[in-house]
């Protein structure tokens, strides 16, 4: 574990004038947990008190995105666990990402492939 997805609860926590008890409480979860997890001597929790915990500190789609990818850090060989899903439901995935890391797929490859996603995307609206 790095800690640095605890560290990141922690600032968030913070930011909106939550103590940590009252954050535990909102999880359900006991505070020497919640501090446990900040302190990063515990896994992070689950995929749904993620989302929970996304809820409640308000976070934006990129800082939930980011806390997901934190999460997956704290764990060796970990896919963020938004993901797992939808990679393991869309055979396409699985044989683009097996492609990919088959012919090392470079940052500049798939910032293409980001692009064209993106371009889809504006036009369907």
């Amino acid at each position: 574990m790095n800690g640095k997805f605890g560290e990141f609860i922690a600032e968030k926590r913070k930011s909106r004038g939550l103590t940590l008890r009252g954050l535990a409480a909102e999880l359900g979860i006991v505070p020497a947990y919640m501090s446990d997890i900040e302190k990063g001597n515990r896994y992070p929790p689950d995929k749904d008190k993620l989302y929970e915990l996304a809820r409640i500190l308000c976070l934006s789609e990129e800082e939930t995105n980011t806390m997901f990818d934190l999460a997956a850090g704290e764990k060796e060989n970990t896919v963020s666990p938004d993901l797992p899903e939808y990679i393991m439901g869309n055979e396409h995935v699985r044989v683009a990402l097996r492609m990919a890391r088959d012919n090392n797929a470079s940052s500049e490859v798939w910032q293409k492939v980001i692009e064209m996603m993106e371009e889809q995307e504006r036009g369907k609206k």
